[in-house]
């Protein structure tokens, strides 16, 4: 039922009565489900599209020894992160959850573990590793060449985010903590 107001016609509001009434009325006959009969609806997994993730070898023949410094690196951050993630880093927020010693190997050696080493702990899902390079006592005054390509090494790898030099505790000068990408697939 309607009511003319003007050139508008309304409603005519029914009483909160009248409508329960009108509720029940069309319900008669109706009989209710069982609780445990009811199917919960639930979203269909996203597919996530598979990233071809390079071999170990590949990378170690990518990570050249080119353009390293006769001074290592003290820190590095991947472009576009956030500097509160190289402080948290330094700060302990991720701990090292597994650790890598390079002590007494050459160059190519030490490179070819470094890489599989990183590729091994990203597929494990970890986060963050201690990769510990010494400081290099018989250079001469000079910073120890593995500790120099090892850090050199890293600014390079695809799965590392950011480093940072250990803490005392942990191998100090000799060491970096290493900020690894995710792996979505494990």
């Amino acid at each position: 039922m309607a009511t003319k107001i003007g050139f508008l016609e309304a409603p005519v509001q029914e009483k909160p009565e009248q409508e329960t009434n009108l509720f029940r009325q069309s319900l008669e006959g109706v009989t209710p489900l069982k609780p445990s009969g009811r199917i919960t609806p639930t979203r269909a997994p996203r597919k996530i599209a598979a990233r071809a993730q390079p071999s170990p070898t590949i990378v170690a023949d990518t990570l050249s020894d080119h353009g390293a410094s006769d001074e290592a690196v003290g820190e590095y951050l991947s472009n576009g992160l956030n500097r509160m993630t190289l402080r948290k880093l330094r700060r302990g927020a991720w701990p090292p959850q597994d650790s890598l010693d390079l002590h007494g190997l050459h160059s190519d050696a030490a490179r070819r573990l470094l890489v599989d080493f990183l590729h091994h702990a990203t597929q494990q899902g970890m986060r963050c590793v201690n990769v510990i390079h010494g400081k290099g006592w018989r250079s001469e005054g000079r910073e120890g060449i593995l500790k120099v390509h090892t850090r050199h090494w890293l600014t390079q790898h695809p799965q590392v985010l950011a480093f940072c030099e250990a803490p005392q505790s942990a191998g100090g000068g000799g060491a970096v903590w290493v900020l690894l990408k995710t792996s979505p697939f494990r």
